[in-house]
């Protein structure tokens, strides 16, 4: 499956450059030839439209996505600290388009007809020969008392989506006075990015530590333990912010009051904050679940392993955070990896050829100072049907730090090039 992009882009030609970039659903002409429609223009949806035409420049490609611009979540806890901007995060699509020939919808999608093969929009409807879904996440409301899904994010911010809620806690914790108390509530797993909630008191802590050391800091944690990199974050909050984090295990928040900023662990023990983080739980975007692509547990979407095809409705293939991926966590390279594959399935099946088994790695980097970072990684590969981590492969950071400040450039370098690998 060999490209050469010089030939790619001679094909493309000064046509590819003319594409538009923004455009919507009633706009896209008949489908001429066979077409992948993505939707998602995230860390796995754009991987996906992109190495799709890469693959099969024959291929028409049609991503749509309800945003401009796509905004990282990884790395958005230090927006919070105040040692990254929202810009440092923030891509565009212009170039991705132009370079490889894909037409981008900027347009929401509000239902998908698998029986038509048709993805419907505000503005109209397209039809596809073969669907890639990257929808991200969405969460459980219904399941937390008290929580009014329009209201209470602008009291309790989640920023579990990165963007105006980042800003907001941002705000909120520069504005709280010394000697007040941030809490972080964090659900039980599986939720977006294991190791988010631990690095977020991190980089929380870290930014009271320095602008407002009579202040503490709780993290409810609804798992018995720490999911992600526990004795590197125990040894963390030990080494840096002692005087500072608290952490509180198997304390599961069901119900919360806004106006009093209190949380209730199992609907009886109230605690309050000054400023309260609370991540709700999470489900597969609000897409999947609508277009029945969610399983018997109505949170995430059964995939077959390596084509990431919906088990549920065939020519629908699931990718990212929303996907039952095995011993995959959910995560930005995660998506990344399966896209790849994934593509290269589409692909494969559209051309009447083999399919691939599935083979990619994770690195989650994580800051712990503004700058010491530790990493989890592993790969993975399918065995028995389903997607499990290389034995002895990958594993955490040093224990000891060793080698934090090289992490700390290293993850600087990966996003970076992850970044640009989804926006050019």
């Amino acid at each position: 499956m060999a490209l050469d992009r010089r030939n790619f882009l001679k094909l493309l030609g000064a046509g590819a450059a003319s594409l538009p970039l923004t455009g919507h659903a009633g706009d896209a002409p008949p489908r001429p030839g066979r077409r992948v429609v993505v939707i998602g223009g995230g860390f796995g949806g754009t991987i996906a439209a992109k190495y799709v035409r890469m693959l099969d420049p024959a291929i028409e490609v049609v991503l749509i996505e309800r945003n401009r611009q796509h905004v990282s979540c990884p790395f958005s806890n230090q927006v919070i600290a105040g040692i990254r901007q929202m810009s440092d995060l923030t891509i565009g699509y212009d170039k991705l388009a132009a370079n490889y020939g894909i037409r981008i919808l900027c347009d929401e999608v509000t239902a998908i007809d698998p029986a038509a093969r048709e993805v419907v929009t505000h503005s109209g409807k397209i039809g596809y020969d073969r669907l890639i879904i990257s929808p991200g996440i969405d969460f459980r409301f219904d399941e937390i008392e008290g929580y009014d899904p329009a209201s209470t994010p602008e009291i309790l911010p989640h920023a579990w989506k990165a963007g105006a809620q980042t800003l907001l806690l941002k705000k909120q914790v520069e504005s709280m006075a010394d000697g007040g108390t941030v809490i972080i509530s964090m659900p039980l797993t599986p939720f977006r990015c294991p190791p988010g909630p631990y690095e977020r008191a991190c980089m929380i802590a870290m930014y009271l530590k320095k602008n407002k050391p009579r202040s503490k800091l709780i993290l409810l944690d609804a798992n018995p333990d720490i999911v992600s990199a526990g004795p590197l974050f125990t040894r963390a909050w030990d080494t840096y912010y002692k005087d500072i984090i608290e952490y509180l295990p198997a304390k599961r928040v069901t119900r919360v009051d806004a106006r009093t900023k209190t949380l209730f662990v199992e609907g009886v023990e109230g605690i309050q904050g000054d400023v309260v983080n609370f991540v709700p739980p999470q489900r597969a975007g609000a897409i999947a679940v609508s277009s029945g692509l969610v399983g018997a547990d109505r949170n995430w979407c059964p995939v077959k392993v390596s084509t990431f095809e919906s088990t549920i409705h065939n020519n629908i293939h699931v990718i990212g955070d929303a996907a039952v991926a095995g011993a995959m966590p959910k995560a930005g390279y995660s998506a990344n990896a399966q896209a790849k594959v994934c593509a290269m399935n589409v692909v494969a099946l559209m051309n009447g050829r083999e399919t691939m088994d599935f083979a990619g790695i994770n690195v989650c980097y994580s800051a712990i100072t503004e700058e010491e970072d530790i990493s989890v990684a592993a790969v993975y590969k399918v065995a028995q049907g389903n997607i499990v981590a290389v034995h002895d492969s990958g594993g955490m950071s040093p224990i000891d730090f060793s080698a934090a400040r090289l992490e700390h450039v290293y993850a600087e370098s990966w996003l970076k090039n992850i970044l640009t690998e989804m926006s050019t």
